[in-house]
């Protein structure tokens, strides 16, 4: 995934830009100019237009879809850009043609965020890869249009450091950080949005002029709020976001190697399933109340187990099993052992035998030669991992998603509702799924309003998804994801209302249907869902730094008129 572009080092070129403050007056913005470098595409001129993409040209089909193909655009342009510069002059010319823009990078929204029938220009950062060193900020310059998997291979083979981001490789930078993107080490590094250091972003003022603002989290930074509003705030909300700077909280001296979190070296990975035919009812509901008993009482982030991370895929019965993937810092003293009891704990008293993972599982492909611990090097099993889940990397499906953040582990009626959808004859595709994923650890030491992302205290999360092939699929599909979803939280009116047991929702998994009262009865509003209490002050800065709405979509940050 390297590539001639990606490792530069050295201090970023550095240029002013005159301006106000969009909160009032105040400092000039900076703006970082983007670094001339070659690629496929040939040298990138700062100076020159974007790479414009028309209905009928041959890429068009190919850049008016994500990997979820239920959402496809029909815009009058796509326009590929290499430099903030041309970002600047995409918006400018959209603002002044009263062009409807979105903003794709990895591709990978779940929802009609950027694949929408008012777009009119679609901004595609994809030839915004460049990751580099910034030594005058001391902190790591990474383009909002990189993937993960070449932000990892980037920055580890080059440095030593890392970001405790997601694991599909294809996954843009852009949006995953704004939404606040956690990953298989946030339970021992937190989010990825607590080592953000930086965004740059480029705004459109209430004149209509388009600019690039740089944001830091530097008590003193006049734009700080802005930065603020990217970490969690989620993507295509304040303007196109065109470069990030990273640098972990307290990271002193001058090395490069020092300034980020550094990885582990190796990791035990563990991987194993268990058939459907041995899981009566009594049994699921050991294995889900296990699940969830043992990440209330190992979420702390002082305990050994914060280096542990489980991902528990319940597949639909029609799919013969359920899979169980573990990830473990094989640093920590007693590694495997800890790795035996946990998978153990989790699956004590089920009644069901274990088996190699031997063919896909929920999100993960077949690893079995993993059902025994394997050691391997952390940058080994990132592309292991990262390649290897066959319905998140299939860019020809269809898809639906509902997430929550989990306090505690389902109760009775919750675990009797996901058995009863999990178990259905009316309904049979071996790729509808609920998933549990590790959360808690260091995550939950940031306080709730110190960031965006406001849900700090939760332990495990939650995602309901479906995929399948076809339009034709479409409405049993997403009965199944709706009716699961809606019975596992019908105490809270089908969702997961910040409470006791539940914290709402993740803006990265968007949900269609939580805006429509009709789905969501909870009487909370979905911007509480995702934002809880930080909603009111990323308003703010919606006024602040886009007081025309221009940058917009079927869920974004509302006006505080509106």
């Amino acid at each position: 995934m390297l590539n001639r572009r990606t490792i530069l080092t050295g201090t970023a070129a550095v240029a002013g830009v005159a301006g106000a403050s969009a909160l009032g007056a105040g400092p000039a913005a900076t703006a970082v100019a983007a670094p001339t470098g070659t690629g496929p595409a040939g040298p990138a001129d700062p100076s020159g237009p974007a790479v414009t993409v028309l209905p009928g040209d041959p890429r068009y089909a190919a850049l008016t879809v994500g990997n979820n193909t239920r959402w496809t655009g029909r815009p009058e342009s796509v326009r590929l850009v290499r430099t903030t510069e041309q970002v600047v002059q995409v918006v400018q010319e959209a603002v002044r043609g009263g062009s409807r823009l979105s903003v794709r990078g990895g591709g990978h929204c779940y929802a009609d965020f950027v694949f929408h029938p008012d777009v009119r220009t679609v901004i595609d950062m994809s030839g915004m890869d460049q990751i580099s060193y910034d030594a005058r900020r001391r902190a790591f310059a990474v383009e909002a249009g990189a993937t993960l998997l070449h932000v990892y291979e980037s920055l580890y083979r080059g440095w030593g450091v890392g970001l405790p981001g997601g694991s599909c490789y294809s996954v843009g930078v852009g949006g995953h950080i704004s939404g606040g993107g956690y990953g298989m080490l946030s339970r021992r590094y937190g989010l990825t949005v607590d080592h953000l250091h930086a965004v740059e972003v480029v705004v459109v003022d209430a004149d209509g002029t388009a600019r690039p603002v740089i944001a830091t989290r530097e008590p003193d930074d006049p734009h700080r709020d802005l930065w603020w509003a990217h970490t969690g705030g989620g993507g295509g909300n304040f303007g196109v976001i065109t470069r990030y700077w990273f640098r972990t909280p307290g990271a002193t001296g001058e090395d490069p190697a020092r300034q980020l979190m550094r990885p582990p070296g190796e990791v035990y990975v563990s991987a194993l399933s268990l058939p459907w035919s041995g899981l009566d009812k009594a049994g699921f509901s050991t294995l889900v109340k296990n699940f969830g008993g043992w990440h209330e009482r190992n979420s702390d982030p002082g305990s050994p187990y914060a280096s542990l991370c489980t991902f528990l895929m319940l597949n639909h019965r029609s799919h013969d099993s359920v899979g169980m993937l573990t990830q473990m810092d094989a640093s920590v003293p007693g590694a495997r052992q800890l790795v035996d009891d946990h998978v153990g704990a989790v699956l004590s008293g089920t009644g069901a035998e274990p088996r190699p993972l031997s063919r896909p599982a929920g999100e993960q492909g077949p690893l079995p030669g993993f059902f025994t611990p394997q050691r391997i090097p952390w940058l080994t099993s990132v592309k292991l991992l990262g390649t290897n889940n066959p319905t998140l990397t299939n860019p020809t499906l269809r898809a639906a998603h509902k997430s929550a953040y989990m306090r505690k582990g389902f109760d009775e009626a919750q675990t009797v509702a996901l058995y009863q959808h999990l178990t259905r004859t009316d309904r049979r595709n071996p790729d509808s799924m609920v998933v549990l994923l590790s959360y808690g650890g260091r995550i939950n030491t940031v306080r709730p309003a110190d960031t965006a992302a406001a849900q700090r205290d939760s332990v495990f999360k939650a995602l309901f998804q479906s995929f399948w092939s076809g339009e034709d699929a479409d409405a049993e599909n997403l009965a199944w994801t709706r009716e699961a979803y809606t019975d596992v939280f019908s105490a809270t009116g089908g969702y997961p209302v910040p409470g006791t047991a539940t914290d709402g929702c993740y803006i990265n998994y968007p949900d269609m249907d939580i805006v429509d009262p009709r789905r969501n009865t909870s009487g909370v509003p979905w911007h509480t869902l995702y934002y809880k209490d930080n909603y009111p002050r990323l308003q703010r800065v919606k006024a602040a730094y886009d007081p025309r709405n221009v940058f917009r979509h079927s869920q974004s940050i509302g006006l505080p008129h509106s």
